[in-house]
């Protein structure tokens, strides 16, 4: 496996020295690109991998504008980057709640109390138990939902035939509910024969949005080198360039080919979930003539490991084993909306406010940091979507004032739009 670590001082220290590579025809250097997103944190494993791994998404959203994600005490309400201090530990209530952590009440159960099922719940021990659910071995209500693991039914032993190739997840693990033809699956909601809506990693982080009085697109799709594609289609590394270029961090479902469940009895024998592993790409390097010395593969990607480890990794977009365990099966994308927070109108001027996605690019070849994300305020005379023209231009604010002097009723809503050309 051809893999590298370095750390992020490193990183960006030996890559300005690559230069810029171009030509096109046969025996010239091709352009060779290096891009990564900023304040993106680096989460110890708590919970499950996906757990971690989505703490890392959120987070990373929480610091990127999107400031009601995370609203608990740790960190003053901004997430912070690592979670493995004493100040900073009380981020993972974010993905695991549990009662006592992070200004929770004692007696008030949470996650890690309802579904993990071990006495030692902050060291797992109870790593891949197929036993009931704690709350109902307790006879009681499970809480409400209120973290990321709730949502995308991370630990959760309650459901059954998953896709028909396991039931429920075992306590660490979570699921999603793939397009097995490789084609992108948007939004998707689960519901079984009896009409009931099963969670999945997918599904769940956007009502985790929504009940955080947000909301997002969300996706799912195969790897363009998974061989259970049926379809010509799957993510490929254009996709990841286009989705770290556009400021989106991109969680990876890692787990063995050809392998769907395993049958496990401890204590309880069941179908149980395969070997998986979450990871979050947060950036990529393509190196087509291997200037970087990383071999013959030119497509790599910056990945945070859901260990939270110092070292960071350069890993190569392909069918080879990550990290030492498996390849990725497929991604889940995460978009999150703009929210308007304030629309006031004096006299002919009319003032909006929102929130909204605000990260930023480090471009190692270029030397530049930029914005990922630009706005335009639009307006219609309708709800038509079509109706809709832009009435500001494309800016980083998120706040604009546009002259009304209409007497009709008018509608506006806040557009994320490409980076203006000026910029490119």
């Amino acid at each position: 496996m051809n893999l590298m670590r370095f750390t992020r001082r490193n990183r960006a220290s030996l890559l300005c020295s690559l230069g810029i590579l171009l030509g096109t025809g046969q025996g010239q250097l091709l352009a060779q690109s290096r891009r990564y997103l900023n304040e993106v944190p680096n989460y110890t494993w708590y919970a499950g991998c996906f757990g971690t791994a989505s703490g890392n998404l959120m987070g990373y959203w929480d610091r990127n504008g999107m400031s009601g994600f995370y609203t608990g005490p740790t960190g003053g309400g901004l997430a912070p980057l690592e979670s493995y201090t004493p100040a900073t530990e009380g981020i993972r209530s974010m993905w695991a709640s549990k009662a006592g952590i992070d200004g929770r009440p004692l007696d008030r159960p949470g996650h890690i109390d309802d579904y993990v099922g071990s006495e030692d719940r902050v060291n797992m021990n109870s790593y891949e138990s197929t036993a009931a659910d704690p709350y109902v071995l307790a006879g009681r209500p499970e809480h409400a939902a209120d973290c990321i693991g709730d949502f995308i039914g991370l630990n959760q032993r309650k459901w059954s035939s998953l896709a028909g190739e396991c039931d429920g997840n075992i306590d660490a693990y979570s699921f999603v509910f793939w397009d097995k033809s490789g084609a992108r699956r948007q939004n998707y909601s689960f519901t079984n024969t009896a009409g009931a809506y099963v969670p999945d990693i997918q599904s769940g982080l956007k009502r985790w949005a929504r009940s955080r009085g947000y909301d997002a697109e969300v996706f799912t799709q195969l790897s363009i080198f998974n061989p259970e594609r049926t379809g010509p289609t799957g993510f490929t590394f254009n996709d990841i360039k286009n989705e770290i270029d556009s400021g989106s961090p991109i969680l990876c479902f890692l787990q063995p080919q050809n392998e769907f469940y395993r049958n496990l009895a401890k204590p309880t024998p069941m179908r149980a979930n395969p070997e998986i592993h979450g990871v979050m790409i947060y950036g990529y390097h393509d190196d087509p003539n291997n200037a970087f010395g990383l071999g013959s593969l030119p497509e790599h990607v910056l990945v945070m490991d859901s260990w939270g480890r110092a070292a960071e990794n350069l890993l190569p977009w392909s069918s080879y084993n990550w990290l030492g365990l498996f390849p990725v099966r497929g991604v889940i994308g995460f978009h999150p909306k703009p929210r308007v927070t304030g629309i006031h109108r004096k006299g002919e001027t009319v003032s909006l406010q929102w929130e909204g996605p605000s990260a930023t690019i480090t471009d190692v070849v270029a030397g530049t940091i930029v914005p990922a994300h630009y706005y335009q305020v639009e307006r219609s005379s309708t709800l038509n979507p079509a109706d809709f023209r832009p009435v500001t231009p494309p800016s980083t604010e998120r706040g604009a004032s546009v002259i009304e002097t209409g007497a009709e009723t008018v509608f506006y809503r806040i557009g994320l739009v490409p980076k203006p050309a000026m910029e490119n």
